[in-house]
């Protein structure tokens, strides 16, 4: 009999008890709407059933009828989710609390919930039951749905509470242990999940279930045998996540029994957690292979682990770079071995790292920090370490492998043992040179004088007294680079040193800059009897021997000097040919030197000294009594080349001619011409002398006195004071007595500021304050000098002022100066050093075209020095890639790699890494990036930038911890390179970004 029967009939009775008197019919109305209202609620017609169950209650006076109606209302407002649901319970409750539904009401709500899986609004209602007043089988059930609804939840301690209520129960033991199991199962609780498993164990119900787990209980009891029978018991019949979890528990426990072979293909399978793998998975597959000998297949799994912090990775960052050895890559492996010495999780295997890292280093270089350091350090951490020996001895001849001279000198400062000396001896001349050949050489000479308080090493004692002499000879301390040679000429182990075929030539140019010519003559014959090879130091030999005989007044040796040079004919032909020319003159042979100097006109169309040819040959035709050829070249002289210093010299000379054949209105134009153009030269001097010879022959004292007083340089009544003055202040200058000259010259500007000698007057005030250093002292009598007419001094001025601007990085005001010195020098070298120097200033300016320009200049001089030639094809390179001109700048970084030395030889490499990275040659622009690291590590710059261009190289070759540890290394290290560090955390950023797309330890960057 149903309980909706039983209510029906109870009710009938209360019906008959209250109203007997009545007609049947009137009293079972209501119990026929009740049955109804029940079926409709039965048959889950809800909203009929309430309208039904409402109406019922409105129209009795029956309490019992109207607590059951309002009982059902409830019930089925909330199986139709109205809102008011929870408050119609409620009141039915609070209303009738003497009806027996009171409790059934909220256990029934609650059950409803349960069965529709509403978990939260079901144990909202069980916590209103009241669990003494339930039936045994009530409470079994509401135990077990309170356990089951605190199971879904996660609230594992109330679902362990009400579920061992019923462990033991008919109906619900089986649900209740194998949850229990499974709660115990999740909290590592593998003994007590395993007991409640094995008591449902042959329930077909679970089997399936339970053999996952079961499995999975017994690899993490560590039975791995078992967990791989039952896992492979249930590969077949499992689903694709739990084909791959089985799959990692049969391949982690192959890995944990050492069968590395066996596990290799399981953990191959594995999925891993949502699609991703961790640093465990990776490390344990890369162990597997690294174990089998398949280094390759370990490096790329173990390479896969980024981000990692911890015992795991610091194993698997070790063997990686001894997988990395064995297949000969060292700098992947000093990545490696790096990373994991800077671990202490296992410190057995960050002492082993930090060997391997310091070796390695020793081996090919480290980008990082110097050589010497990580030895250094490598010692300092561990004092008694079995290798101590060995790495002192890589230590010892790191600090001359690692080119870092700098940095080693530091790490050697204060080190007092035998063997720490020979090294300092050999890292300051290795300095020394370094700086030498980057023009710093006072620097220089101060590491070379250090390294010879060192003289443990005969060689390198030898070789570093020559450099000391070569570099006090750049300095111009003539004397002491003529000991210093003579010394290094003097050693019993000279000839066995690179530096000693060339002693004569050096000793021979060092006689020849101290006016000694008989001794230069001697050295440089001694040079050129014993060089054959060197034909171009061979051609400036003949060159100097030429000049130190004529200046001794030996043409005939002179001129057979410059005939081998023309005939070598590497560099300055033209001044060769020049000087023989001028020596066959002075030899008395006019009609042969006025032959040679047109032949020298017509071979040399382009060279710097044509205003010299024609200047002389004038000359030579006033001598020859050619005067109307004379007058022509001097004429042709002034229209070439207007800014020559030698067009006053000819107008003076025309002047002289026309004199001479009394022709004195045309000398008078040209002597007023000089006076006019060139005041203040010694040619405006000697014109106006002319001119007052012509005016007192022609008797026009007055016309004389009336022109030159327009002339303000003349002063003629102080003409003899003037003199005087100037004479005086130019002997102390003679006499090398500096601050008096000074004190003196600075007189006579002061009482003449516009004397007959003042452009003389602050030439050598300019002079004498450069050579004090007071370079700012100097510049205004430079630019006095050069804003003069052409004169002797002006391309000296134009020089000194040029390159004291240039030390200031003034490349406005230096621009100008130097282009005159391009225009008017005479000196091919001083030529280049315009051009050179104007192509710098330019780049500097972001003037890239004008800068490429004059770097072209300076390569079609044909033969420059070497460093001049370097410098550039290197500002071509930088003007084109700011440019973005790669084609031409990869050419021209590749000429600038042939030669450079230094700063420049490191730039030029981390280009020839660039380009290959940009062609996907990735595997050989790392090999190029090594060399940088090795060969240039102390220019920190291009170190940084290589490293992050290894690190794209890395990524592109699928290497994402090498990539990920190399951009960690460049922000941890060089923070001073902002540029550098922004680009890796870029790079860095965006790796990481698609890394955490398959590997769930790494975190990406964020944005």
């Amino acid at each position: 009999m149903s309980i909706h029967k039983i209510i029906i009939l109870f009710l009938a009775f209360s019906f008959n008890l209250s109203g007997f008197s009545q007609e049947s019919a009137i009293y079972t109305n209501p119990l026929a709407d009740f049955q109804n209202a029940l079926n409709l609620y039965e048959n889950q017609q809800y909203a009929g059933a309430q309208t039904l169950f409402s109406k019922i209650k409105k129209t009795t006076d029956n309490d019992l009828l109207q607590s059951n109606c309002a009982y059902y209302i409830a019930n089925c407002a909330v199986r139709l989710n109205q809102l008011n649901a929870d408050q119609l319970m409620e009141d039915f409750v609070k209303d009738y609390p003497t009806s027996t539904k009171r409790n059934t009401a909220y256990l029934d709500v609650a059950d409803y919930y349960f069965k529709n899986g509403k978990y939260a609004y079901a144990k909202k209602w069980y916590d209103k039951v009241d669990e003494n007043s339930l039936a045994k089988g009530d409470l079994e059930k509401f135990n077990f749905n309170n356990g089951y609804v605190a199971f879904t939840t996660k609230n594992f301690k109330d679902a362990k509470k009400y579920l061992m209520r019923i462990e033991n129960s008919q109906t619900y033991g089986s649900q209740a242990k194998y949850y229990i199991g499974f709660m115990a199962y999740e909290s590592d609780d593998y003994k007590e999940a395993n007991q409640y498993f094995d008591q449902v164990s042959d329930n077909e119900k679970y089997k399936e279930k339970l053999s996952y787990y079961q499995a999975d209980l017994n690899f993490k009891l560590g039975k791995f045998e078992e967990a791989i029978k039952l896992a492979k018991e249930q590969l077949q019949n499992s689903d694709r996540y739990e084909v791959s979890e089985l799959n990692k528990i049969i391949g982690e426990s192959y890995f944990n029994l050492g069968k590395y072979g066996e596990a290799i293909p399981y953990l191959s399978e594995y999925q891993g957690k949502k699609g991703k793998w961790n640093n465990t998975d990776f490390y344990q597959l890369g162990y597997a292979y690294y174990k089998q000998g398949d280094y390759e297949s370990a490096i790329s799994e173990f390479n896969k682990i980024v981000d990692g912090k911890n015992s795991v990775a610091q194993n698997a960052y070790y063997h990686l770079g001894e997988s990395y050895v064995n297949l000969e890559k060292k700098q992947e492996a000093l990545n490696a071995f790096r990373n994991a010495s800077q671990m202490d999780f296992d410190l057995k295997i960050q002492e082993d790292a930090w060997l391997n890292y310091a070796k390695i280093s020793y081996e090919i270089g480290n980008p990082y920090q110097s050589v010497p350091q990580v030895l250094t350090i490598y010692l300092e951490t561990y004092p008694s370490t079995a290798y101590k020996e060995e790495v002192e001895t890589l230590l010892i001849d790191s600090y001359i492998t690692s080119k870092n001279y700098q940095e080693a000198l530091k790490l050697l400062k204060g080190k007092n043992s035998f063997e720490n000396k020979v090294a300092y001896q050999k890292v300051a001349f290795y300095r020394g040179l370094e700086l030498y050949n980057e023009g710093k050489y006072q620097d220089a000479l101060d590491m070379f004088s250090n390294s010879l308080k060192e003289p443990r090493d005969g060689m390198f004692t030898t070789r570093a007294t020559f450099w000391k002499a070569e570099t006090n000879y750049n300095l111009t301390n003539y004397s002491d680079a003529l000991i210093g040679f003579k010394q290094f000429q003097q050693q019993s182990n000279a000839s066995e040193t690179p530096e000693y075929k060339n002693i004569n030539y050096n000793l021979g140019y060092t006689y020849f800059k101290q006016k000694n010519y008989p001794q230069a003559i001697q050295f440089f014959n001694q040079f050129i009897t014993n060089q054959k090879d060197d034909a171009i130091r061979l051609n400036d030999a003949y060159l100097r021997l030429g000049d130190a005989n004529f200046v001794s007044s030996q043409y005939a040796q002179a001129i057979q000097a410059y005939d081998e040079a023309i005939k070598i004919n590497k560099i300055d032909s033209d001044y060769a040919f020049f000087q023989q020319a001028i020596s066959y003159g002075y030899e008395g042979k006019a009609s042969k030197k006025i032959t040679e100097l047109e032949a020298f006109l017509q071979k040399y169309p382009k060279s710097t000294l044509r205003d010299d040819a024609m200047f002389e040959l004038g000359n030579s035709y006033v001598k020859a009594n050619e005067d109307v050829k004379a007058l022509k070249i001097y004429e042709k002289l002034q229209g070439d080349y207007r800014m020559s210093t030698f067009v006053p010299g000819s107008m003076l000379r025309q002047g002289l001619i026309h004199y001479n054949k009394s022709d004195n209105e045309q000398a008078l134009i040209k002597f007023k011409a000089v006076a006019k153009d060139y005041p203040g030269t010694p040619e405006a001097n000697q014109a106006v002398s002319s001119a007052r010879l012509i005016y007192i022959d022609l008797g026009r004292v007055n016309d004389y006195a009336t022109w030159v007083r327009t002339l303000d340089y003349v002063e003629v009544t102080d003409a003899d004071l003037d003199n005087t003055t100037y004479e005086s202040a130019e002997k102390k200058y003679v006499d090398s007595k500096t601050d008096d000259a000074i004190k003196q010259f600075n007189s006579y500007l002061a009482q003449f500021p516009k004397g007959i000698h003042a452009l003389q007057a602050h030439f050598y005030l300019a002079q004498l304050y450069d050579k004090k250093g007071l370079k700012e002292n100097a510049v205004p009598h430079y630019v006095y000098v050069v804003d003069a007419p052409p004169c002797e001094f002006t391309e000296e001025s134009l020089f000194k002022v040029s390159q004291i601007y240039l030390e200031k990085k003034d490349w406005i005001q230096a621009i100008p100066m130097l282009k005159r010195l391009e225009e008017e020098a005479s000196f091919p070298q001083n030529v280049i050093y315009a051009q050179s120097n104007l192509m710098k200033a330019y780049y500097q300016l972001n003037k890239y075209s004008e800068a490429v320009a004059y770097a072209e200049k300076v390569l079609n001089q044909g033969v420059v020095d070497v460093k001049i030639k370097s410098d550039a094809h290197l500002i071509i390179a930088r003007s084109a890639i700011k440019t973005n001109n790669l084609e031409r700048a990869k050419t021209a970084y590749a000429e600038v790699e042939k030669t450079a030395t230094g700063e420049a030889a490191a730039e030029s490499l981390y280009y020839n890494a660039y380009f290959k990275n940009k062609a996907g040659d990735y595997q050989t622009s790392n090999e190029t990036v090594q060399r940088l690291a090795k060969d240039y590590s102390s220019y920190k710059y291009f170190s940084a930038k290589g490293l992050v261009l290894m690190a794209k190289n890395y990524y592109q070759l699928e290497d994402a911890f090498q990539a990920t540890y190399i951009l960690e290394s460049v922000i941890e290290n060089f923070g001073e390179y902002g540029e550098v560090v922004t680009q890796a955390e870029e790079e860095l950023s965006k790796i990481k970004k698609e890394q955490a797309k398959t590997n769930a330890s790494v975190l990406p960057e964020e944005d």
